[in-house]
Protein backbone atom coordinates (compact mmCIF):
# COMPACT_ATOMS: atom_id res chain seq x y z
CA UNK A 1 0.00 0.00 0.00
CA UNK A 2 2.96 2.32 0.60
CA UNK A 3 5.25 3.82 -1.96
CA UNK A 4 7.53 6.20 -2.22
CA UNK A 5 9.17 8.11 -5.92
CA UNK A 6 11.40 10.84 -6.22
CA UNK A 7 9.98 12.86 -9.07
CA UNK A 8 12.70 15.57 -9.39
CA UNK A 9 16.44 16.42 -7.57
CA UNK A 10 17.89 20.23 -7.07
CA UNK A 11 21.14 20.25 -8.79
CA UNK A 12 22.40 23.11 -6.27
CA UNK A 13 21.15 20.49 -2.93
CA UNK A 14 19.67 17.84 -1.32
CA UNK A 15 16.39 19.08 -1.60
CA UNK A 16 13.99 16.58 -3.91
CA UNK A 17 10.43 16.51 -5.27
CA UNK A 18 8.72 13.44 -4.22
CA UNK A 19 5.14 11.76 -3.83
CA UNK A 20 4.13 9.08 -1.31
CA UNK A 21 1.37 7.28 -1.84
CA UNK A 22 -0.80 5.43 0.73
CA UNK A 23 -4.11 3.43 1.20
CA UNK A 24 -6.20 7.00 1.43
CA UNK A 25 -4.24 8.68 -1.52
CA UNK A 26 -0.78 10.57 -2.97
CA UNK A 27 0.76 12.41 -0.67
CA UNK A 28 3.18 14.94 -2.22
CA UNK A 29 6.49 15.83 -0.63
CA UNK A 30 7.83 18.06 0.75
CA UNK A 31 5.22 18.14 2.74
CA UNK A 32 4.18 19.88 6.44
CA UNK A 33 1.86 17.19 8.40
CA UNK A 34 -0.67 19.67 10.54
CA UNK A 35 -0.41 18.20 14.39
CA UNK A 36 -4.01 16.43 15.35
CA UNK A 37 -2.78 14.89 18.99
CA UNK A 38 -6.37 14.27 20.12
CA UNK A 39 -7.71 13.10 16.51
CA UNK A 40 -8.48 17.00 15.87
CA UNK A 41 -6.42 19.76 14.51
CA UNK A 42 -7.35 22.05 17.37
CA UNK A 43 -10.66 24.30 16.31
CA UNK A 44 -10.54 23.39 12.52
CA UNK A 45 -12.73 20.68 10.83
CA UNK A 46 -11.62 17.94 8.29
CA UNK A 47 -13.32 20.17 5.54
CA UNK A 48 -11.14 23.22 6.62
CA UNK A 49 -8.05 21.12 6.12
CA UNK A 50 -9.42 19.80 2.54
CA UNK A 51 -9.75 23.49 1.98
CA UNK A 52 -6.59 24.58 2.98
CA UNK A 53 -4.76 21.09 1.30
CA UNK A 54 -3.91 19.31 3.61
CA UNK A 55 -3.05 15.71 2.51
CA UNK A 56 -1.85 14.39 5.83
CA UNK A 57 -2.05 15.10 9.09
CA UNK A 58 -0.22 13.33 12.39
CA UNK A 59 -2.29 12.02 15.82
CA UNK A 60 -0.44 11.06 18.95
CA UNK A 61 -1.00 7.36 19.70
CA UNK A 62 0.35 8.57 23.83
CA UNK A 63 -2.60 10.96 24.17
CA UNK A 64 -5.07 8.36 22.38
CA UNK A 65 -4.51 5.65 24.12
CA UNK A 66 -5.27 7.56 27.26
CA UNK A 67 -8.43 9.19 26.07
CA UNK A 68 -10.75 7.86 24.44
CA UNK A 69 -8.55 4.45 24.11
CA UNK A 70 -7.60 2.60 21.66
CA UNK A 71 -10.30 0.04 21.63
CA UNK A 72 -13.31 2.77 21.02
CA UNK A 73 -11.09 3.96 17.90
CA UNK A 74 -10.82 0.42 16.65
CA UNK A 75 -14.71 -0.05 17.10
CA UNK A 76 -15.72 3.33 15.63
CA UNK A 77 -14.10 1.28 12.38
CA UNK A 78 -10.63 2.95 12.81
CA UNK A 79 -9.29 6.63 13.73
CA UNK A 80 -9.99 7.90 9.56
CA UNK A 81 -13.57 7.11 10.23
CA UNK A 82 -13.60 8.00 13.74
CA UNK A 83 -12.55 11.70 13.27
CA UNK A 84 -14.18 11.51 9.38
CA UNK A 85 -10.68 12.23 8.08
CA UNK A 86 -10.31 11.27 4.19
CA UNK A 87 -6.82 11.50 4.03
CA UNK A 88 -3.79 9.73 5.36
CA UNK A 89 -2.69 9.67 8.93
CA UNK A 90 0.57 9.24 10.61
CA UNK A 91 0.74 8.40 14.27
CA UNK A 92 3.62 9.00 16.57
CA UNK A 93 4.14 6.09 19.05
CA UNK A 94 4.13 8.51 22.35
CA UNK A 95 7.08 8.01 23.09
CA UNK A 96 8.42 12.26 23.13
CA UNK A 97 5.41 12.39 25.55
CA UNK A 98 6.25 9.78 27.63
CA UNK A 99 9.71 10.29 27.78
CA UNK A 100 8.82 14.35 28.62
CA UNK A 101 7.08 13.06 31.70
CA UNK A 102 10.92 12.90 33.47
CA UNK A 103 9.20 13.17 37.20
CA UNK A 104 6.45 10.57 36.06
CA UNK A 105 8.00 7.51 34.75
CA UNK A 106 10.35 4.71 34.88
CA UNK A 107 12.12 3.16 32.14
CA UNK A 108 14.08 -0.40 31.45
CA UNK A 109 14.63 -1.97 28.26
CA UNK A 110 11.41 -3.58 28.82
CA UNK A 111 9.33 -0.75 28.70
CA UNK A 112 8.22 2.65 30.63
CA UNK A 113 5.98 2.70 33.76
CA UNK A 114 4.22 6.14 33.67
CA UNK A 115 1.62 8.28 35.62
CA UNK A 116 -1.01 9.43 33.78
CA UNK A 117 -0.87 12.98 32.85
CA UNK A 118 -4.64 13.45 33.52
CA UNK A 119 -5.37 11.54 36.47
CA UNK A 120 -2.65 9.73 37.84
CA UNK A 121 -3.32 6.53 36.80
CA UNK A 122 0.13 3.85 36.47
CA UNK A 123 0.31 2.53 33.15
CA UNK A 124 3.38 0.42 31.30
CA UNK A 125 4.32 0.75 27.72
CA UNK A 126 6.20 -1.49 25.32
CA UNK A 127 7.34 -1.64 22.07
CA UNK A 128 5.03 -4.76 21.69
CA UNK A 129 1.94 -2.58 23.36
CA UNK A 130 2.71 0.43 21.30
CA UNK A 131 1.94 -1.95 18.24
CA UNK A 132 -1.11 -3.07 19.48
CA UNK A 133 -2.43 0.35 19.92
CA UNK A 134 -1.06 1.95 16.68
CA UNK A 135 -2.61 -1.30 14.74
CA UNK A 136 -5.91 -1.00 16.25
CA UNK A 137 -5.83 3.09 15.67
CA UNK A 138 -5.17 1.79 12.04
CA UNK A 139 -3.45 5.11 10.60
CA UNK A 140 -1.66 4.72 7.17
CA UNK A 141 1.64 5.09 8.74
CA UNK A 142 2.75 4.44 12.79
CA UNK A 143 6.27 4.90 13.99
CA UNK A 144 8.32 2.63 16.44
CA UNK A 145 8.56 3.36 20.33
CA UNK A 146 11.61 4.88 20.86
CA UNK A 147 13.87 6.88 23.25
CA UNK A 148 14.24 10.59 22.89
CA UNK A 149 17.12 11.95 25.66
CA UNK A 150 16.78 15.27 26.85
CA UNK A 151 19.27 18.29 25.63
CA UNK A 152 21.48 18.49 27.45
CA UNK A 153 22.23 15.43 28.09
CA UNK A 154 25.81 13.25 28.26
CA UNK A 155 27.27 11.08 25.82
CA UNK A 156 26.42 8.01 27.70
CA UNK A 157 23.26 9.00 28.37
CA UNK A 158 22.75 9.84 24.83
CA UNK A 159 24.14 6.39 23.53
CA UNK A 160 21.75 4.40 26.26
CA UNK A 161 19.09 5.90 24.59
CA UNK A 162 20.51 4.70 20.95
CA UNK A 163 21.15 1.40 22.10
CA UNK A 164 17.27 0.87 23.63
CA UNK A 165 15.84 2.79 20.46
CA UNK A 166 17.62 0.13 18.05
CA UNK A 167 16.27 -2.52 20.77
CA UNK A 168 12.64 -1.74 20.68
CA UNK A 169 13.18 -1.05 16.80
CA UNK A 170 13.60 -4.37 16.34
CA UNK A 171 10.78 -5.75 18.41
CA UNK A 172 8.51 -3.15 16.96
CA UNK A 173 9.18 -4.83 13.40
CA UNK A 174 8.85 -8.22 14.56
CA UNK A 175 5.05 -7.62 16.64
CA UNK A 176 3.84 -5.14 13.51
CA UNK A 177 1.21 -7.24 11.60
CA UNK A 178 -1.09 -4.83 9.74
CA UNK A 179 -0.14 -4.93 6.22
CA UNK A 180 -2.13 -1.70 5.03
CA UNK A 181 -0.24 0.33 8.00
CA UNK A 182 3.79 1.59 7.11
CA UNK A 183 6.07 1.23 9.99
CA UNK A 184 8.80 4.35 10.00
CA UNK A 185 11.73 3.66 12.52
CA UNK A 186 13.14 6.63 14.30
CA UNK A 187 16.94 7.64 14.53
CA UNK A 188 18.44 8.98 17.73
CA UNK A 189 21.49 10.32 19.31
CA UNK A 190 21.08 13.74 20.12
CA UNK A 191 23.24 16.26 19.33
CA UNK A 192 26.59 13.71 18.64
CA UNK A 193 27.33 12.55 15.20
CA UNK A 194 28.98 9.11 15.86
CA UNK A 195 25.72 8.28 17.68
CA UNK A 196 23.51 9.33 14.94
CA UNK A 197 25.24 7.25 12.47
CA UNK A 198 25.39 4.48 14.74
CA UNK A 199 21.60 4.52 15.28
CA UNK A 200 21.10 4.89 11.57
CA UNK A 201 23.15 1.65 10.81
CA UNK A 202 21.74 -0.44 12.97
CA UNK A 203 18.08 0.77 11.99
CA UNK A 204 19.29 0.68 8.41
CA UNK A 205 20.27 -3.22 8.87
CA UNK A 206 16.68 -3.75 10.01
CA UNK A 207 15.60 -2.39 6.51
CA UNK A 208 12.36 0.05 7.22
CA UNK A 209 10.41 1.93 4.35
CA UNK A 210 11.34 4.90 5.53
CA UNK A 211 13.76 6.88 8.15
CA UNK A 212 12.61 9.93 10.84
CA UNK A 213 14.83 11.80 12.92
CA UNK A 214 13.83 12.09 16.03
CA UNK A 215 14.95 14.01 19.09
CA UNK A 216 15.77 17.54 17.40
CA UNK A 217 14.19 21.19 18.39
CA UNK A 218 14.20 20.55 21.69
CA UNK A 219 16.71 23.06 23.02
CA UNK A 220 19.51 22.75 20.66
CA UNK A 221 21.37 25.53 18.33
CA UNK A 222 20.16 25.69 15.10
CA UNK A 223 23.39 24.72 13.81
CA UNK A 224 23.71 21.22 15.59
CA UNK A 225 20.35 20.78 14.04
CA UNK A 226 21.07 21.49 10.72
CA UNK A 227 24.54 19.79 10.88
CA UNK A 228 22.53 16.23 12.09
CA UNK A 229 20.45 16.45 9.05
CA UNK A 230 23.20 17.13 6.68
CA UNK A 231 24.92 13.89 8.40
CA UNK A 232 21.25 11.92 7.68
CA UNK A 233 21.26 13.02 4.48
CA UNK A 234 24.30 11.33 3.31
CA UNK A 235 23.43 7.93 5.81
CA UNK A 236 20.10 7.33 4.86
CA UNK A 237 18.69 5.60 2.42
CA UNK A 238 18.24 7.78 -0.69
CA UNK A 239 15.61 6.25 -2.61
CA UNK A 240 13.50 6.17 1.05
CA UNK A 241 11.59 9.24 2.65
CA UNK A 242 12.88 11.26 5.41
CA UNK A 243 10.80 12.57 8.44
CA UNK A 244 12.30 15.06 10.72
CA UNK A 245 9.93 15.23 13.49
CA UNK A 246 8.50 18.48 15.58
CA UNK A 247 10.00 20.74 13.02
CA UNK A 248 7.60 23.19 11.62
CA UNK A 249 8.84 27.02 11.75
CA UNK A 250 8.81 28.37 7.96
CA UNK A 251 12.44 28.81 8.11
CA UNK A 252 13.34 25.21 9.34
CA UNK A 253 10.96 24.03 6.48
CA UNK A 254 13.58 25.57 4.16
CA UNK A 255 16.29 24.10 5.55
CA UNK A 256 15.12 20.52 6.11
CA UNK A 257 13.92 20.67 2.64
CA UNK A 258 17.91 22.03 1.38
CA UNK A 259 19.22 19.40 2.81
CA UNK A 260 16.69 16.32 1.73
CA UNK A 261 14.11 16.23 4.07
CA UNK A 262 10.50 15.01 2.70
CA UNK A 263 8.56 14.88 5.92
CA UNK A 264 7.90 17.63 8.99
CA UNK A 265 5.21 18.23 11.33
CA UNK A 266 4.81 20.62 14.28
CA UNK A 267 1.84 22.06 16.75
CA UNK A 268 3.37 25.42 16.18
CA UNK A 269 0.86 26.83 13.96
CA UNK A 270 -2.04 26.31 15.94
CA UNK A 271 -0.06 26.83 19.17
CA UNK A 272 0.68 30.34 18.30
CA UNK A 273 -2.42 30.57 17.25
CA UNK A 274 -3.67 30.50 20.53
CA UNK A 275 -1.54 33.06 21.38
CA UNK A 276 -3.02 35.76 19.35
CA UNK A 277 0.33 35.07 16.34
CA UNK A 278 0.46 35.06 12.59
CA UNK A 279 2.85 33.60 10.22
CA UNK A 280 3.06 36.43 7.33
CA UNK A 281 5.91 36.10 4.50
CA UNK A 282 7.88 39.12 6.15
CA UNK A 283 7.42 36.96 9.37
CA UNK A 284 5.76 36.77 12.70
CA UNK A 285 3.31 39.19 13.67
CA UNK A 286 1.16 38.89 17.23
CA UNK A 287 -1.93 40.74 16.87
CA UNK A 288 -2.94 41.29 20.48
CA UNK A 289 -0.66 43.82 20.24
CA UNK A 290 -2.41 47.50 20.31
CA UNK A 291 -0.39 48.40 17.57
CA UNK A 292 -2.68 46.77 15.38
CA UNK A 293 -6.13 47.83 16.93
CA UNK A 294 -6.65 49.98 13.93
CA UNK A 295 -5.37 47.83 11.24
CA UNK A 296 -7.39 47.49 8.41
CA UNK A 297 -5.09 45.51 6.53
CA UNK A 298 -5.62 41.31 5.91
CA UNK A 299 -3.29 39.37 8.42
CA UNK A 300 -0.61 39.10 5.22
CA UNK A 301 -1.14 41.01 2.24
CA UNK A 302 0.01 38.12 -0.14
CA UNK A 303 -2.35 35.44 0.85
CA UNK A 304 -5.09 33.70 -0.36
CA UNK A 305 -6.76 32.07 2.38
CA UNK A 306 -9.84 32.23 3.82
CA UNK A 307 -9.19 34.53 6.56
CA UNK A 308 -6.89 36.84 4.78
CA UNK A 309 -9.94 37.27 2.22
CA UNK A 310 -12.55 38.21 4.48
CA UNK A 311 -11.02 39.85 8.31
CA UNK A 312 -8.87 42.54 9.32
CA UNK A 313 -6.00 42.40 11.56
CA UNK A 314 -8.16 45.05 13.80
CA UNK A 315 -10.68 42.64 14.28
CA UNK A 316 -9.02 39.56 14.90
CA UNK A 317 -7.32 41.41 17.36
CA UNK A 318 -10.35 42.24 18.95
CA UNK A 319 -11.53 38.68 19.07
CA UNK A 320 -7.98 37.73 20.90
CA UNK A 321 -8.81 40.63 23.67
CA UNK A 322 -12.09 39.31 24.03
CA UNK A 323 -10.97 36.10 23.91
CA UNK A 324 -13.52 34.62 21.50
CA UNK A 325 -13.06 31.19 20.36
CA UNK A 326 -13.61 32.33 16.93
CA UNK A 327 -9.41 33.82 17.00
CA UNK A 328 -8.36 31.02 17.49
CA UNK A 329 -9.57 29.13 14.60
CA UNK A 330 -9.27 31.90 12.28
CA UNK A 331 -5.76 32.25 13.47
CA UNK A 332 -4.89 28.71 13.86
CA UNK A 333 -6.68 28.30 9.59
CA UNK A 334 -4.37 31.05 8.33
CA UNK A 335 -1.09 29.59 9.79
CA UNK A 336 -1.60 26.11 8.90
CA UNK A 337 -2.94 27.43 5.44
CA UNK A 338 0.66 29.44 5.55
CA UNK A 339 2.72 26.13 5.78
CA UNK A 340 1.10 24.31 3.14
CA UNK A 341 0.90 27.18 0.96
CA UNK A 342 4.99 27.28 1.60
CA UNK A 343 5.38 23.47 0.65
CA UNK A 344 3.59 23.91 -2.27
CA UNK A 345 5.70 27.11 -3.48
CA UNK A 346 8.44 24.77 -2.41
CA UNK A 347 7.69 21.97 -4.26
CA UNK A 348 7.04 24.26 -7.56
CA UNK A 349 10.56 25.92 -6.73
CA UNK A 350 11.98 22.37 -7.03
CA UNK A 351 9.97 21.22 -9.87
CA UNK A 352 11.16 24.98 -12.14
CA UNK A 353 14.33 23.91 -11.09
CA UNK A 354 14.69 27.20 -8.94
CA UNK A 355 14.64 26.30 -5.41
CA UNK A 356 17.59 28.09 -4.67
CA UNK A 357 16.49 31.22 -5.67
CA UNK A 358 13.55 30.90 -3.67
CA UNK A 359 15.33 29.79 -0.83
CA UNK A 360 17.27 33.01 -0.74
CA UNK A 361 14.51 35.42 -2.09
CA UNK A 362 12.78 33.78 1.27
CA UNK A 363 15.16 34.45 3.99
CA UNK A 364 15.65 38.04 1.65
CA UNK A 365 12.15 39.08 3.16
CA UNK A 366 11.49 37.19 6.23
CA UNK A 367 12.29 38.36 9.55
CA UNK A 368 13.00 36.60 12.48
Amino acid sequence: MFQFEILKRDESSAARLGRITTGHGIVDTPVFMPVGTQATVKTLTPEDLYEIGVQIMLSNTYHLYLRPGEELVKKAGGLHRFMNWKGSVLTDSGGFQVFSLAKLRRISDEGVYFNSHIDGSVHFLNPEKVMEIEQKLGADIAMCFDECAPYPCSYEEADRAVARTSLWARRCRESHRREDQTLFAIVQGNVFPGLREKSARELMRLDFPAYAVGGLSVGEPKEDMYNILELMNDLLPDTKPRYLMGVGTPEDLLEGVKRGVDMFDCVLPTRLARHGTAYTAEGRITVRNAFYADDFSPLDGSCECYVCRNYSRAYLRHLVKAEEMLAHRLLSYHNVYFLVKLMENIRSAIKAGSFSAFYHHFFSTYRF
